[in-house]
């Protein structure tokens, strides 16, 4: 299943937005939960294009530079639609480079491994950090965060991005108890 193809036509469905907006969007709100690089981007908006699901309109930004703005087609929205309304399986195991060390600490001294554990700790509260200040951005707008609103999507992300961080540190700190040193 292209996942991608669906998370494009989702902002696409949000609004019109070229393929750098796109991209930039994959490092902002949507990279709490999945990621896509420039190179992944342009080859699917491509074939969204030719599914007929997407289309764009070529505009000049300043004197000479054209860009591709795309937008969603009504086959788009009823594709989208169609796959929001099947339920996914629980995901398969995420990489995490950290628990892979974790998993051979063993081959480290124990105040080598304390230290590995601190510096994720250390890096998850930089984390739990950012996304409280994107969540406070949210909370504080005028209209408050309800179903109805257009930023719920990613409030609720950003809910459990903050929620994953928090249980990540608890373990963390339990963890650097149990290395002890």
């Amino acid at each position: 299943m292209r996942v991608l193809k669906y998370a494009i036509l989702g902002l696409l469905d949000k609004g019109q937005l070229s393929g750098y907006d796109i991209t930039s969007k994959f490092k902002e709100e949507i990279g709490h939960f999945w990621s896509a690089k420039h190179s992944q981007i342009y080859p699917e908006l491509k074939k969204l294009t030719e599914e007929g699901f997407v289309e764009y309109q070529i505009v000049i930004q300043g004197t000479k530079l054209e860009k591709k703005v795309y937008s969603i087609t009504e086959l788009g929205k009823k594709e989208l639609h169609e796959w929001m309304n099947r339920y996914s399986p629980i995901p398969d195991t995420q990489k995490d480079e950290f628990m892979l060390k974790a998993y051979f600490v063993s081959s480290l001294s124990q105040e080598e491994a304390k230290q590995l554990f601190k510096d994720q700790l250390e890096k998850r509260g930089q984390a739990i950090a950012f996304l409280e200040e994107r969540l406070q951005e949210l909370e504080g707008k005028e209209e408050p965060v309800s179903f109805s609103s257009p930023d719920f999507g990613h409030y609720l992300v950003l809910s459990r991005a903050l929620e994953r961080e928090k249980g990540y540190i608890s373990w963390l700190e339990r963890m650097i108890a149990k290395i002890g040193g």
